[in-house]
C-alpha cells in the first residue's frame, strides 16, 4: 500500500499514462524514495504569471484560446495560469520540465490542449496560423533528460496527443507488426500482448523505463535493449498532419512508405517503410516539421529462450581493451543485444539511497570510497559491470556464452557474476526483464543520488574503439571534476557505433549546482566535437549548441533543414527551435541559447509577410 502521505499512482485501467498494476508496488516504493529527498511542494506558484507568446497581446491571445476552447470543448483546453505541479516520472507535468535546468517559469506552456483525432489535430494547427501562436506537440511527455514536456518558445500552447489519441490500433500476430496511436506508451503495448495471450508469441522492445509514448521515443531516435533495440529503424510509416495550409487552405495530412496507398495501404503500411519514392519518414525524426498521429512498428518474435549475464571488471583502465573486445562480438551478433557497460558508481546509486549515505565531502566522490561501499553490494568492488543477453534455445545460448567467457577473461580481474547468488530486488533482474521485452520501473532510483533528484543527459556516438571510449570517458572526467559532481558514465554498443550516456545528476533546488551542471554538459559537447564525437539527442537548452558542431561546409545541413521548415511551416507555428530549427519569424533574433544565458526568450518575432499558405 501507498505511503498515508502520498496519493497511490494512477494504473493503466484509470489512465493512459498509468503504471501496469503488477508495477504497482515499485512505483509506490520509488515514489516514497523520491519524497523522501524532495524539499520542493507538490505545486508552486507561477512566479511570473501567464505565459503569453510573444507576437501577441495578452488581450488577443486569452481570445485565441476561448476561441479553441469553443472547437474542442472546455474540458480539453486548459490555461496554465495558477500553479505548477512538480509531480515525479509516473504522475508528471505536461506544461513544463519537471526536471528544470533554468527555472521553471522559463520552459513554460501558456496553455494545454488535448486533441482527440487528425480531426482536432487539424483545427489547432489551422488556429494556431490564423493567431500564429507557437504549438508545441508531445505524445506523453516524459522525455526526461532532455527537457522533458516543456516547450522551447516560453508561452507556447502544449498539444498533448496522448492523453486522448492512445487506442492500439492494430497488432498482427502473423506479421509481428503493430500500429499504434502517440498515447500508447511501451507499458501499454506490452500488456495488452499479455491481455491477448500473444506475450509468449512476441516481445516488445522497451527503454529503461516502460513509461514513455511508443511513438515520442521512436521519433527521437531512442533505443532498447533487445536486438530490436533501434526504434527508428524498427518503425514502418507515420501519418503526418503537417504545419502549414494548402492552397485551399486546408491542413494537409500525409501518410508515408505503404500507407500511402489510395487503396489498400493499409494491409502492408506496418511490414514494408519504404513503399515508392523518396523516403520521406526522416524529416519527421527529431524535427519540428509535422505532427505525427500514427505509426507502425515491428515486434520481436519469441527467440526461443533468452539468459542474461553479468561480468564485472576491476579497473577503470580496463575501458579501452574492453572496448575493443566488445567490437567484433557485437558485429558478429555474439552479443546480440545492446551491449551496455556501466561504471560502478552508477551501480552503486541504482541501490537507491541519498549520495550523503556513502560520502559527505564536496567534490566528486574518491574512488576508493566508492569501492569501499560497492564491496557490500551484491555486484562486488569494481570499475565497471556490463550487463547482456543471449537468446535462443540453450543449446546455441551456451556456444554463444562460452565464446563471450573466454573473451570477457582476457581481461585480467573479470568476474561472472553467478545470477542465482543474486537477491530479487537487485538490479540485474531489471536488465533481465528489459532486455527480454518487459517494462520495469528500476532505473529512476540513480537520481535520488542528490536531493530534488534531476539530470541531464551527455549522449554522444563514437566508433566502437578503445581509443575512442578513453577519449570519452577522460573528457567526461575531467569536467565533472570541474564541476564538483559525481560521473556516473555508461557505454551502450549499438552494431557498429557507441553511445557514452552519462547522466549528470544535480539538485533541482540548487542554482548554483545547476549553473555547474550545465557548463560541464555545454563544455564536454564542445571537447566531444573537437574530438569528432556528435550528440545523438540533447536536452531542449542544448539543442542549438549541439546542432552548431554540425556545420560542415559552411551549416550546410542547417540550411537545408531551415528551408523544409520555411516551405512545410511559413508561419513558423510548431515547435519553434526543437533540435535548433528555428522558423524565419524567430531566425536571427537572439533566441538560440549558446551557454551563460539569463533567459530562455528572444527579442520578438518578424511579422508574417506574404501567402502563408504552401
Amino acid at each position: 500500500m501507498a505511503s498515508p502521505k502520498l496519493p497511490e499512482t494512477p494504473t493503466l485501467t484509470e489512465a493512459h499514462s498509468g503504471i501496469p498494476q503488477r508495477l504497482l508496488h515499485k512505483a509506490t516504493h520509488a515514489k516514497s524514495l523520491i519524497y523522501d529527498g524532495k524539499t520542493v511542494p507538490d505545486t508552486i506558484p507561477l512566479e511570473r504569471g501567464l505565459a503569453i507568446p510573444q507576437g501577441i497581446s495578452k488581450k488577443a491571445f486569452l481570445s485565441a484560446v476561448e476561441e479553441l476552447t469553443i472547437l474542442l470543448g472546455t474540458e480539453n483546453v486548459h490555461l496554465n495560469d495558477k500553479e505548477l505541479k512538480t509531480g515525479w516520472y509516473m504522475e508528471h507535468p505536461n506544461t513544463h520540465d519537471m526536471m528544470p535546468l533554468f527555472s521553471s517559469d522559463e520552459f513554460l506552456a501558456s496553455a494545454v490542449a488535448y486533441p482527440g483525432s487528425v480531426e482536432d489535430v487539424k483545427l489547432i494547427v489551422k488556429w494556431a496560423n490564423k493567431h500564429l501562436i507557437p504549438i508545441f506537440p508531445i505524445s506523453i511527455g516524459r522525455n526526461l533528460g532532455y527537457g522533458g514536456a516543456a516547450p522551447r518558445v516560453r508561452g507556447s500552447v502544449t498539444i498533448d496527443l496522448g492523453r486522448r489519441m492512445n487506442r492500439i490500433l492494430d497488432i498482427n500476430a502473423d506479421d509481428f507488426t503493430c500500429l499504434v496511436e502517440p498515447g500508447v506508451t511501451f507499458y501499454a503495448l506490452h500488456e495488452e500482448l499479455v491481455k491477448r495471450g500473444l506475450d509468449d508469441k512476441m516481445w516488445i522492445d522497451t527503454p529503461d523505463l516502460g513509461g514513455g509514448s511508443v511513438i515520442g521515443n521512436t521519433l527521437d531516435r531512442g533505443v532498447g535493449y533487445t536486438p530490436y533495440g533501434d526504434h527508428w529503424a524498427c518503425h514502418s510509416g507515420l501519418e503526418v498532419v503537417l504545419p502549414g495550409l494548402d492552397s485551399e487552405g486546408e491542413v494537409p495530412v500525409m501518410r508515408t512508405g505503404m500507407g500511402a496507398l489510395g487503396i489498400g495501404g493499409e494491409n502492408t503500411w506496418q511490414c514494408f517503410p519504404y513503399g515508392f519514392g523518396p523516403y520521406n519518414d526522416g524529416i519527421f525524426s527529431q524535427s519540428n516539421f509535422g505532427i505525427v498521429t500514427k505509426m507502425g512498428m515491428t515486434l520481436m518474435p519469441n527467440p526461443g529462450g533468452f539468459e542474461s549475464f553479468m561480468y564485472t571488471f576491476a579497473n577503470e583502465s580496463d575501458l579501452g581493451p574492453l572496448i575493443e573486445i566488445i567490437r567484433p562480438l557485437r558485429i558478429s551478433n555474439i552479443l546480440e543485444n545492446v551491449a551496455q557497460l556501466r561504471h560502478g558508481l552508477q551501480t552503486l546509486s541504482l541501490q537507491g539511497h541519498p549520495r550523503t549515505k556513502y560520502f559527505s565531502g564536496s567534490g566528486p566522490m574518491p574512488e576508493d570510497v566508492v569501492r569501499e561501499h560497492l564491496r557490500k553490494t551484491a555486484t562486488g568492488e569494481c570499475a565497471w559491470v556490463y550487463y547482456g543477453m543471449s537468446y535462443g534455445p540453450a543449446h546455441i545460448r551456451r556456444h554463444k556464452l562460452d565464446i563471450v567467457d573466454k573473451e570477457f577473461h582476457r581481461i585480467p580481474g573479470c568476474r561472472r557474476i553467478d545470477p542465482s547468488t543474486l537477491p530479487a530486488d537487485e538490479y540485474f533482474w531489471s536488465r533481465d526483464r528489459i532486455a527480454s521485452g518487459t517494462p520495469d520501473l528500476e532505473e529512476l532510483k540513480w537520481v535520488n543520488w542528490m536531493p530534488n533528484g534531476s539530470h541531464i543527459a551527455f549522449s554522444p556516438v563514437s566508433p566502437i574503439r578503445g581509443k575512442d571510449a578513453e577519449n570519452l570517458f577522460e573528457l567526461a572526467r575531467k569536467r565533472h571534476a570541474e564541476a564538483g559532481i559525481d560521473l556516473m558514465p555508461a557505454f551502450c554498443v549499438g552494431l557498429r557505433e557507441m553511445h557514452l550516456i552519462v547522466e549528470t545528476v544535480f539538485d533541482a533546488e540548487d542554482a548554483a549546482m545547476k549553473k555547474r551542471a550545465e557548463k560541464c554538459l555545454r563544455d564536454m559537447i564542445d571537447d566531444a566535437a573537437a574530438l569528432g564525437y556528435g550528440e545523438y539527442r540533447t536536452h531542449l537548452a542544448l539543442m542549438d549548441q549541439v546542432a552548431g558542431t554540425y556545420n560542415w561546409n559552411d551549416n550546410a545541413l542547417m540550411k537545408f533543414n531551415n528551408q523544409i521548415k520555411d516551405t512545410l511551416d511559413p508561419n513558423g507555428i510548431l515547435a519553434p527551435g526543437r533540435c535548433g530549427i528555428w522558423p524565419k519569424r524567430y531566425r536571427n533574433r537572439g533566441w538560440e541559447l549558446k551557454g551563460g544565458d539569463t533567459s530562455t526568450e528572444g527579442d520578438g518575432v518578424a511579422p508574417v509577410s506574404g501567402d502563408s499558405k504552401i
